[in-house]
């Protein structure tokens, strides 16, 4: 499997192109790892861009989903073959028999091997 190019974030979609996005009051800042015109360099390998709100042609919310040993999970970083998962089947006696660390109150992570994870995809909330 290639390596995931968001895991989780906003997208804007500005002149025909989509981009990492974070919203700012009236504008959206857009990122990309390439330079462009318009873009600031804000750390090596990270170009940013401020254009108005309503020029962006469309803007939502990236999530990347997958099942680890048959259960649902969001994935929210990589590293390597390895992903960062976090459970979202609710149900506490089966996040500790898949032996995750509980992060906080009915929130529970772990870290999956690529190979093992089935049904990644990412989809738009």
């Amino acid at each position: 499997m290639p390596p995931l190019a968001h895991v989780d974030g906003y997208i804007a979609r500005w002149r025909d192109r989509e981009y990492e996005a974070s919203p700012d009051g009236d504008y959206m800042r857009l990122y990309t790892p390439d330079p462009e015109e318009g873009f600031t360099e804000v750390a090596p390998g990270r170009f940013r861009r401020s254009v108005p709100a309503p020029e962006v042609e469309d803007f939502y919310y990236l999530r990347t989903v997958c099942k680890w040993r048959g259960e649902p999970f969001h994935v929210i970083g990589e590293t390597g073959n390895w992903l960062r998962v976090e459970y979202v089947g609710g149900q506490e006696p089966v996040a500790a028999g898949l032996g995750l660390d509980r992060y906080d109150a009915g929130v529970y992570q772990g870290w999956a091997l690529r190979d093992e994870v089935t049904d990644l995809h990412q989809k738009q909330v």
